[in-house]
């Protein structure tokens, strides 16, 4: 027995196009990382980028469940000493960039590295229904039929 390794030219990568629009935040940001990272290809090895290219659209549509617009806070530091700023989902969700709530949540699933910077670089998220990508031919990847959970 042999164990199997993907080599570069191996690696087959495809398009995906992910409806945001009632889903519920963390179940849509797993998936979105199991996909990018590769794991759902039999191909998988840990130490290339087999995963595919996710496109999102209407990232300002996700659904947080209980409390969380109000509650789950997002830190981040000036660099200045006492710098430290925080704001809530539910002021992103409604401010001027919306999708950072949806790269947040899939950038802290992934590893951090070399190697999960280039996967988080196969991810596109756009807060309206509309993207760009329409030369890659993406493939309709409906993360709400996968489970009932994942629908609001």
């Amino acid at each position: 027995m042999k164990t199997y390794t993907a080599r570069p030219g191996d690696i087959e990568k495809k398009w995906w196009l992910i409806d945001a629009e009632g889903l519920v935040l963390g179940r849509l940001a797993s998936v979105i990382a199991l996909r990018l990272r590769g794991k759902h290809k039999p191909t998988f090895t840990p130490h290339m980028d087999c995963g595919d290219n996710i496109i999102v659209v209407n990232a300002e549509k996700v659904k947080l469940t209980g409390n969380k617009r109000a509650a789950k806070t997002y830190y981040r530091h000036t660099g200045y000493p006492g710098g430290i700023k925080s704001t809530t989902a539910g002021k992103i969700l409604d401010g001027k960039h919306p999708e950072r709530v949806v790269l947040k949540a899939v950038e802290r699933m992934i590893s951090r590295g070399p190697l999960g910077r280039r996967q988080m670089s196969n991810l596109k998220v756009y807060a309206g229904p509309s993207h760009p990508h329409e030369a890659q031919q993406p493939e309709v990847l409906d993360v709400g039929a996968m489970n009932p959970k994942n629908k609001r």
